[in-house]
């Protein structure tokens, strides 16, 4: 039995959880981290997934520049071709990774799958590391791939869950932060191994192997922090019947007592929801909600993804979030940098690594502020206006290089202008794209599709990504200044996408999604989703709490795992 609830807020009856929770806490985004340091630290350290996706993107283009490199691989290095699949099979490995993980995060919870990331990257890491031959470097970015999809995919499904509403965008957003920091890290550690062994034919192997080697480290520490101390992700504990657990971990998360009015609005309403889902599933697969193979019923749950208007319309705009993110061209520049900059004039191999340098700089600081204002700001202005940036950036590159490209040994300035107009680019994406698009994917679906729904919006980036890191290398060489403009052809067509088809989620539970996306339910539906707010305790919890003499006991009985809320 957990005494009666706290009644130091009394919210009217048409507040959501979200808005009490903001109205108590005065303020959202950051201005939250002083009262929930704990949920704050657990998503900086599952952040870590970020760090290594990160840390991938940026390290190949390191190496693919540096001397020893090329005289250990030079059939790798002197093909376009095998060059983007050196690059690209990461992403494929990712997309593997994203897409199952839809799956592995409901049978083998949240926690689970971030531990199997974590060993799938310390794995990839080391093969690539030690590798004498091509099969190892190709085996190793594979399954270090796998691993980090599989990261990509949960670390924000796992973020969104535990985080208040208030500060989930700024929870959420650490991935993405983590994600630059790692890029950076990559192209700095890759500028100082440069000098191990001398210059030229001098250089030591270790120039090329250290910073592989360097990549499984985060990989190691996140391991051991699931185990230590990363907690089970509440709703899935409510969904696996086991809610004396999940109530004491949001307690804990939030940093209430579980007796607290709001702690209890959120936890049933998280409770309705998850009833309401397995009561309409059992509807439409008797047969499977009956029996025992959970493998099968996961697998049913994609199909209503397909089954529903509204489920199909989230996926796609997930899926479509991230095409148009990776069709900015933004992994062409991550990727390829060193490359890039040397077709821009910078030929020697030392500047083109440190102009890279200064991209990964950017990157971390422009998105420090983002990560701050998205929860104020909201999704959508961030987008739109990084969109308008990026855009007039691709179009001046794309001037310059067009008018220029034939003689930079004459025109430096422009070419340093150029290289300009690329970090201008990043820094619009690092406050826009990148931590906006993650956010959104993580916290649109409703709860039967979260995981997959995630999963499917991780994996299309992942297979976005691994079309652009094939294709680029012949683009460098064979089209020039056309690329830039390709890409921004594709900017300005994602900003049409994100004002007519994306909503603004900022301050909104997980569970409140089916207003923000204006779904319409069936009437049958409302009725079953009234009777599960109904018997779960949450429309009376709601009603008596504007009314001081109305008070609530929630009764929990251990042995059956079920509770209801009873009016005194």
């Amino acid at each position: 039995m957990v005494e009666k609830p706290s009644s130091s807020v009394a919210p009217a009856l048409e507040l959501t959880v979200a808005e009490l929770r903001i109205q108590r806490n005065n303020g959202t985004g950051v201005s939250g981290l002083f009262k929930n340091r704990k949920v704050f630290l657990i998503a900086l350290f599952a952040s870590f997934g970020g760090l290594e996706y990160g840390y991938q993107q940026g390290v190949i283009s390191q190496a693919l520049v540096m001397s020893r490199f090329k005289t250990d691989f030079p059939a790798i290095v002197n093909s376009t071709g095998a060059t983007g699949w050196l690059t690209s099979i990461l992403q494929l490995g990712g997309w593997i990774g994203a897409l199952s993980a839809g799956i592995f995060a409901e049978v083998f919870t949240r926690k689970h799958t971030i531990f199997s990331g974590a060993l799938w990257v310390i794995l990839g890491s080391f093969l690539c590391a030690g590798a004498h031959n091509g099969s190892y470097l190709y085996a190793g970015r594979f399954f270090t791939g796998i691993g980090v999809g599989t990261l990509s995919a949960v670390g924000p499904l796992y973020n969104a869950e535990l985080a208040p509403p208030e500060m989930r965008g700024f929870l959420v957003a650490l991935q993405q932060l983590s994600t630059t920091i790692g890029i950076m890290i990559a192209y700095w550690i890759g500028y100082g191994t440069n000098y191990i062994g001398g210059s030229g034919d001098g250089q030591s192997d270790w120039a090329w192997r250290a910073p592989l080697l360097v990549q499984g480290i985060p990989a190691i520490i996140l391991a051991l922090g699931v185990v230590l101390f990363l907690p089970y992700s509440p709703r899935m504990l409510v969904g696996k019947d086991r809610e004396e657990e999940a109530l004491k971990t949001l307690s804990s998360l939030r940093n209430l007592p579980e007796d607290d009015l709001i702690l209890l609005a959120e936890f049933l309403e998280i409770k309705s929801e998850v009833l309401f889902e397995q009561r309409v599933f059992a509807e439409k697969f008797p047969r499977l909600s009956e029996g025992n193979s959970v493998w099968r019923r996961e697998f049913a749950q994609f199909s209503n993804i397909f089954r529903t208007k509204d489920n199909f319309k989230r996926v796609a705009i997930a899926g479509l979030i991230m095409f148009f993110q990776q069709w900015s061209g933004i992994d062409s520049i991550i990727y390829y940098a060193s490359s890039i900059f040397r077709t821009l004039g910078l030929t020697s191999g030392t500047t083109s690594l440190l102009a890279t340098g200064v991209v990964g700089i950017i990157n971390v600081v422009v998105t420090f502020p983002a990560i701050m204002i998205i929860d104020k700001v909201g999704r959508k202005p961030l987008l739109m206006a990084g969109s308008i940036g990026m855009f007039c950036s691709m179009i001046i590159v794309a001037v310059i290089v067009a008018k220029f490209q034939h003689d930079w040994e004459h025109h430096s300035a422009a070419g340093w202008t150029a290289v300009v107009f690329i970090w201008v680019y990043i820094a619009n994406f690092g406050y826009s794209w990148g931590p906006a698009s993650w956010v959104l994917i993580s916290e649109i679906f409703p709860l039967s599709i979260r995981a997959k729904g995630t999963s499917i919006g991780a994996s299309s980036n992942w297979m976005n990504n691994f079309i652009i890191a094939f294709i680029v290398p012949p683009m460098i060489k064979g089209i020039g200044w056309g690329m830039y403009l390709f890409f921004a052809v594709w900017l300005f067509i994602g900003s049409f996408f994100i004002w007519f088809f994306v909503p603004e989620t900022k301050n909104k539970t997980l569970e409140e999604m089916d207003l923000v996306f204006g779904s319409v339910m069936a009437a049958h539906d409302m009725e079953v989703f009234a009777a599960a707010k109904e018997e779960v305790g949450l429309t009376r919890l709601l009603q008596g709490s504007s009314n001081s003499s109305a008070v609530a006991d929630y009764t929990n009985d251990k042995e059956t795992g079920t509770g209801h809320l009873e009016s005194a």
